[in-house]
């Protein structure tokens, strides 16, 4: 059984550097987007999927070892981290750091992905502004006036009709 408790901390260990580099990634993803850098924002995207499957492996290997650890202590359910911590109480301290640090990086992540999930919508927003006042020029285009507005010909003539 002890063979399984060290493997699953150092399965977090792993999900904790990942976590680092995601929330590192995030962090460039969004200086890029505040300076419009579209090249570095792919860049970063490819190195986020990769981050993310990476992420998806490890948290399979560490649902498929508390199985294990489950089953070895009789137990129905999945247990969480805080029931290991008291099936196992030598460990019990590695367990609580281990989970702290998760909880926080998890934390800097969301704040860093809701930021740029803002900063992306606020730019659609603008670029649907201005789709939409050039879609209405569009719409109405003809002769306009020295004001700017669009001149409405009194008839329409032969050659208009004909089109």
């Amino acid at each position: 059984m002890s063979r399984q408790i060290s493997d699953l901390k150092v399965i977090l260990q792993q999900l904790i550097v990942e976590q680092g580099n995601l929330l590192s990634q995030l962090e460039a993803q969004y200086a890029a987007m505040k300076k419009f850098d579209i090249k570095t924002m792919l860049e970063v995207g490819h190195d986020q999927e990769a981050t993310r499957l990476r992420l998806i492996s490890l948290e399979h290997k560490r649902r498929a070892l508390v199985r294990q650890i489950a089953a070895g202590a009789k137990l129905n359910e999945e247990p969480s981290i805080t029931r290991i911590m008291e099936l196992f109480p030598p460990y019990a301290s590695d367990f609580e750091n281990l989970r702290g640090q998760l909880r926080a990086l998890a934390s800097k992540i969301s704040q860093r992905a809701n930021m740029a999930t803002k900063l992306s919508a606020a730019v659609l927003g603008h670029l649907n502004t201005a789709v939409r006042l050039v879609a209405g020029a569009i719409e109405r285009a003809g002769i306009y006036t020295r004001s700017g507005g669009p001149k409405v010909a009194s008839r329409i003539g032969v050659m208009d009709a004909v089109g």
